[in-house]
């Protein structure tokens, strides 16, 4: 089981190209089809995407903020050895982001935004049984991003987007773990119930867990599909 990667070049629109490659890039990355120490060249990566060297100049630029690729003088572009600390740092952080956020919105959300969130967390309810994994990492964006809007604190939103951009990737491939769409619904449910009823704590509690469980769900990911192929689970002998 890995994400999928792009092979043939990504038609998109000029204001959707980069977040495209950045996002193709980072999940070769996560799922180990681009492997630590590996030569990123801009000559290629512009024929294989079907674009000119400068999106994916800008592309680098991405990757390397999120930590995945770094630049050395005299060898280009690398991929990134990924630390697992660095990792659970980054989650540890975003949870205790989340947390706040939830608790804020559970405390400021209007009518309107509560019905919102209901409508958009019971219409998931498709994508759990009939969505892709890619179509429940679109929602999963969603969920979240209504709630920390509706906290209504824009320095505490700005530093958890700032962590989930850098997350993105990890996030994403968490949906490919068995029945992990499933238990993230039933987590999603747990925290939108307690923000209908009002209950602030209970909110921050079931977000920290669950972004909690999010790390630990990625950070398996992560060192089952960066193994080498021959030791990876189901790999044949």
């Amino acid at each position: 089981m890995t994400l999928p990667s792009l092979q043939q070049p990504v038609r998109a629109s000029k204001g959707t190209i980069v977040d495209t490659i950045v996002q193709t890039l980072a999940d070769d990355i996560v799922s180990g089809s681009l492997m630590p120490g590996t030569k990123l060249d801009a000559q290629a990566m512009a024929e294989r995407f079907g674009v000119s060297r400068t999106p994916i100049r800008e592309t680098f630029g991405h990757l390397a903020a999120m930590g995945l690729v770094t630049h050395r003088p005299n060898r280009g572009v690398i991929v990134a050895t990924l630390s697992p600390n660095a990792l659970n740092d980054l989650y540890e952080a975003m949870a205790e982001l989340e947390a706040a956020l939830a608790r804020l919105a559970t405390l400021r959300m209007n009518s309107q935004q509560r019905d919102a969130l209901l409508q958009l967390h019971q219409d998931s309810v498709n994508l759990v049984r009939d969505g892709s994994a890619d179509d429940y990492a679109r929602y999963n964006h969603d969920f979240h991003a209504l709630i920390f809007k509706s906290a209504q604190s824009s320095q505490l939103q700005q530093l958890a987007e700032a962590t989930r951009t850098r997350l993105a990737p990890f996030r994403r491939a968490q949906f490919r773990m068995t029945n992990r769409v499933s238990k993230s619904w039933e987590e999603h449910d747990a925290i939108v119930r307690a923000i209908l009823t009002g209950d602030a704590d209970g909110v921050a509690r079931l977000m920290r867990l669950h972004v909690q469980t999010v790390s630990a769900m990625s950070a398996e990911f992560v060192a089952e599909h960066r193994l080498p192929s021959g030791q990876r689970r189901g790999a044949k002998p």
